[in-house]
């Protein structure tokens, strides 16, 4: 994908899934869905339990990737990595109301912001700033492949 492409799509509602290294090299990376705030040109913004384990490898590692996907036909994915530029603890609330209205409709999240309001003070912002992308668009792919078929039908 075109870098002005990767961006928006990254920058559209996703669930992300984190991906963090164990710096001891005991484990294989862990990998977990989480929500995320991105805008094109910015950080990668995810927040966490201060005493998960996601957490602390997070500190250890101090960089971490991202992947988000459209699991609609034709898939598509961007995977960003990069270094852990910054970790407000406790978490930032307005990243946390913005996460809140960015993955659901402004009832559930005033609700949903009033039912957590206590992980405010147990979770943690990291900001990651985006150094290396991987993407796919499998539409030229698809189109490809169904124009094959037209053809193999014809023939």
């Amino acid at each position: 994908m075109p870098n002005r492409e990767r961006e928006r799509f990254l920058a559209e509602p996703r669930i992300g899934v984190l991906g963090v290294t164990d710096p001891r090299g005991e484990r294989a990376p862990l990998l977990v869905p989480i929500w995320y705030h991105y805008e094109p040109g910015g950080e990668v913004v995810v927040q966490t339990g201060r005493e998960m384990v996601k957490t602390r490898l997070l500190r250890a590692a101090g960089r971490f990737s991202l992947c988000a996907q459209d699991d609609n036909r034709p898939y598509r994915y961007v995977s960003v990595e990069g270094p852990i530029t910054s970790v407000t603890d406790p978490a930032d609330p307005g990243m946390r109301e913005a996460m809140a209205h960015r993955y659901l409709d402004p009832e559930e999240a005033r609700a949903y912001l009033k039912a957590t309001a206590h992980q405010l003070r147990e979770d943690v912002t990291f900001r990651m700033r985006p150094q290396h992308w991987r993407t796919a668009n499998f539409a030229a792919f698809a189109a490809d492949f169904a124009e094959q078929g037209k053809s193999d039908s014809a023939g």
